[in-house]
């Protein structure tokens, strides 16, 4: 019944400005709606709605990704946008920051201005 329903994804922020700053000119996203509850950018098929909560704890997992044709690519187009990958002492990453698992992906983390982590990711 829903595998061919549109995927809607949800984000919280607690500052409608800086995430309005952060999804549509650092990562450039397309608003297509906003009012007082939320801001609805558009990403290839997908919606994704961010929120506006009173007061959320960021999650130290992934929330939402973007999976890229060349990942290195990617990163140093975001990196020229302003954007400060993760770099986590567990793992082995690149010094742009990427992590190959051990199934081939290669993935990148990054956070928006509520600290929710997002990636990207190639194969």
């Amino acid at each position: 019944m829903l595998n061919s329903a549109k995927v809607v994804g949800f984000i919280p922020t607690k500052n409608f400005n800086r995430a309005k700053l952060f999804y549509g000119a650092s990562l450039g996203l397309r608003l297509v709606a906003e009012d007082n509850f939320a801001m609805v950018f558009e990403c290839g098929a997908t919606t994704i709605r961010v929120v506006k909560v009173d007061d959320f704890k960021a999650q130290e997992f992934t929330i939402l990704g973007w999976q890229v044709a060349d990942i290195q690519e990617s990163v140093a187009m975001l990196k020229a946008r302003g954007i400060t990958f993760e770099r986590y002492p567990w793992m082995e990453q690149n010094e742009s920051g990427t992590w190959t698992a051990p199934s081939g992906v290669r993935i990148a983390w990054f956070k928006d201005p509520d600290d929710n982590v997002l990636s990207i990711s190639s194969i």
